[in-house]
């Protein structure tokens, strides 16, 4: 009942794509579920938190979370949002407003984990290579090898388009390179949650983190390839499916500004 009054209210939170409706059956049968999501669309949190509470995975991982930051997340204080929020020191941390996260924290009975990089830790892959800081798994899970040059370069252009042509042609490797760092990182604490729990597990992460091709999910089928995995990616206001994801749902666009005004 507790599940049911909260999916309603969060349902109530917002108008949600005509998409919705009962949690496909793979996902049901799933040990992992990917939840991307666009990180300012409070439509997308509230859909993420309702799956989270109809999924009733034994443990959820959040991108925004480093594993320290999830240790502190208790049955005590889930529930206490500003408690949560200072705890995690949040206003620190660059992500949008805690209100749209701590719905999903509290309709998870399951244990917290944490996929973050730390900011110090980042820093210093970049300088010292990713591999060295991922240690002895970075060949399992392939952060030893190259990436083939066609994708390295497509990726290069993305993370360009992405910081608003404004990045030097010479940093475009290494944040290349940390963002594979952080797709794996988030597969890696994934797969700890489901050998300590058991599974189901559930993944809030980005979009760009969740897809299949390049993302988390190609780390997870690299590593374990017998896990079954299901990935949802939202958009706004569009309906086609996008193969990176093995469903795409679709919400109202948010008023935002324009990300690349403060480097014009």
């Amino acid at each position: 009942m507790k599940h049911l009054l909260l999916i309603a209210a969060l349902l109530g939170a917002g108008p949600l794509c005509a998409q919705d409706g009962p949690v496909p059956e793979a996902a049901l049968q799933a040990q992992i579920v990917l939840l991307g999501e666009i990180h300012d669309n409070p439509h997308h949190h509230a859909r993420q938190a309702a799956y989270v509470a109809r999924l009733s995975p034994r443990a959820v991982v959040f991108e925004m979370l480093t594993s320290a930051q999830a240790g502190l997340i208790t049955d005590e204080n889930r529930h206490d949002r500003q408690g949560l929020a200072e705890a995690l020191n949040w206003a620190q941390s660059g992500w949008p407003d805690f209100a749209m996260y701590h719905p999903i924290i509290a309709a998870s009975g399951g244990a917290i984990y944490g996929g973050a990089v730390p900011r110090d830790a980042a820093r210093s892959a970049m300088k010292e290579g990713i591999a060295s800081w991922f240690g002895p798994d970075a060949p399992r899970f392939g952060l030893a090898d190259p990436l083939p040059a066609d994708q390295q370069q497509t990726r290069e252009t993305l993370q360009m388009e992405a910081h608003c042509n404004a990045l030097p042609d010479s940093l475009l490797p290494a944040m290349v390179g940390l963002q594979r760092l952080r797709d794996a990182n988030l597969a890696r604490a994934t797969l700890r949650a489901l050998r300590e729990t058991g599974g189901p597990v559930a993944v809030i992460l980005g979009n760009g983190h969740a897809r299949k091709d390049w993302g988390v999910p190609a780390f997870l089928r690299h590593v374990s390839p017998q896990t079954p995995v299901f990935v949802i990616g939202q958009t706004e206001e569009d309906t086609h499916p996008d193969p990176n994801y093995d469903l795409t749902l679709s919400s109202q666009t948010v008023p935002r500004e324009d990300p690349c005004k403060a480097f014009r």
